[in-house]
């Protein structure tokens, strides 16, 4: 019997998860009833095996798989030297594709000008963000709340940008590595614990270094062998996961916003489909379709998650084994990208200000739209570890624009949010794996997305098709 691979299985959950919703909102009316309460229940019996369930279940592997692929993937590469040229590369990659990211993002929202009709504010827009603002939940209001008050404590007057950046390097340095360990909003201070561990157990003698090594390999090779079982139950998990989402989203807002919601999505695509396959083709010199198979199990779960760091272990899973990237190579790259690299993100910031300045009637000129980019390029950096990231980094970049309404536009655009945020971390993905393919290039790794390559450690060494067999393991 021929297994199902997990792409299609995947694939399979979101359209059937899908069309469950659509089911349970034509029967649904809201009345009381038998029926209204049974789907109520049913969704939020969905909810928790989702969010509560398989969501931590995948967050449950990130920190050792995170220590154990940072320092193993370290230690091979024998000093420093191979670490500053390859943190350079990287580093230089996601700024890179970053800033690309966001130019589409401000080429497509002065093209299509969804702020606008006939060249003047949207006034049916204007009004939705007042009525969405009064008839918001406590949750909502409370979500807003706190991100305006985060970005209020880096915005004008108090430091600005300089804060922001000062803030993130002081992420960096954990006072406690078990408090950060335990702690996704401090992900980046374990990754800079992790890499100066990693290059403190070079030092070491050749015995002790190699003992070291051995350990952390282990380690990581259970890690994998979880992601492989957790991974077993993710079209469970993603028709869990996307159902409610589904069931939720109707709404005359998504009609109002329409204009705006496809000028995001259409962003995204450009850079998913355009920008990012000509990087790989003319910098890392391989086929993009090949990159797009060997990711899919990847990508689908990013976009089902809406989470990088949850990913992160299938993400680490697809390189090795379906892209052929090194362990040295995907264990330093991945993690630092799932933490710092949000090109989807920093477009969609980019785009929301301008939307939101168009509805304000704001004309920002070249000068004002510049610093919007790079107002967008560093926030997008420098909100890493902020809960509700995008809303805080869309707050700073609006009240040092000195655009008014913010809070009740940015309540607007939180209502179909989930959709573009699924999206933009499917594009946040493709960044980090296209960085670690790139980076794998530029330092001479061969067999890289081909067909009769060997694999590293844990993949297919028969030298057919990558991407099949080892989405065939798991």
């Amino acid at each position: 019997m021929t297994k199902i691979k997990p792409h299609w299985q995947i694939l399979a959950a979101l359209v059937l998860a899908t069309l469950t919703a659509f089911l349970f909102r034509s029967i649904d009316n809201g009345d009381g009833s038998g029926a209204s309460g049974f789907i109520s229940g049913a969704v939020k019996t969905f909810e928790f095996l989702g969010k509560d369930i398989f969501m931590n279940l995948l967050k449950m592997i990130i920190v050792p798989l995170i220590v154990s692929s940072v320092v193993a993937g370290i230690a091979s590469l024998h000093g420093m030297a191979g670490f500053g040229r390859m943190l350079g590369k990287t580093a230089g990659f996601y700024a890179f594709t970053g800033l690309f990211a966001i130019l589409v993002g401000l080429s497509m929202v002065n093209l299509i000008k969804p702020g606008l009709t006939d060249g003047e504010p949207n006034e049916t827009i204007e009004k939705a963000f007042k009525d969405q603002f009064e008839g918001a939940s406590e949750t909502d209001k409370e979500k807003v709340a706190a991100a305006k008050a985060e970005a209020e404590g880096i915005g004008p007057g108090s430091g600005g940008f300089f804060k922001l950046m000062a803030n993130f390097v002081k992420g960096m340095i954990p006072t406690n590595v078990m408090k950060a360990a335990s702690d996704n909003r401090a992900m980046l201070g374990l990754i800079f614990f992790s890499i100066l561990f990693a290059v403190a157990t070079t030092r070491l003698p050749v015995d002790s270094m190699g003992t070291m090594r051995e350990f952390f390999q282990s380690l990581n090779d259970v890690m994998i062998l979880l992601t492989r079982w957790i991974m077993a139950l993710a079209p469970i998990g993603v028709y869990a996961l996307l159902l409610p989402v589904v069931y939720k989203s109707g709404g005359e807002i998504f009609v109002v916003l329409g204009k705006y919601f496809f000028t995001v999505l259409a962003s995204l695509l450009i850079h998913f489909v355009v920008i990012m396959p000509l990087i790989l083709r003319y910098v890392g010199k391989v086929n993009p379709l090949a990159h797009f198979k060997a990711m899919r199990t990847a990508l689908l779960t990013a976009f089902s998650t809406a989470s990088s760091s949850a990913t992160l272990p299938v993400t680490m899973r697809c390189v090795q084994d379906n892209a052929g990237v090194s362990k040295k190579i995907a264990s330093f790259t991945l993690p630092l990208g799932a933490t710092v690299n949000m090109n989807g993100t920093a477009l969609y910031e980019c785009v929301a200000v301008i939307f939101v300045a168009q509805v304000m009637g704001i004309e920002m000129g070249f000068g004002q739209q510049f610093i919007v980019v790079l107002a967008a390029l560093l926030t997008s950096i420098g909100v890493a570890g902020i809960p509700s990231a995008s809303l805080v980094a869309i707050f700073i970049i609006l009240l040092n624009s000195g655009i008014p309404g913010a809070e009740i536009a940015i309540m607007t655009l939180l209502a179909v949010d989930r959709l573009l945020d699924m999206s933009r971390t499917a594009v946040n993905v493709l960044g980090d794996s296209c960085a670690a393919v790139v980076v794998a290039r530029s330092e001479g790794e061969t067999g890289i997305l081909e067909e009769t390559a060997t694999l590293p450690a844990g993949g297919n060494p028969s030298g057919e098709d990558k991407g099949e067999a080892a989405d065939d393991e798991r």
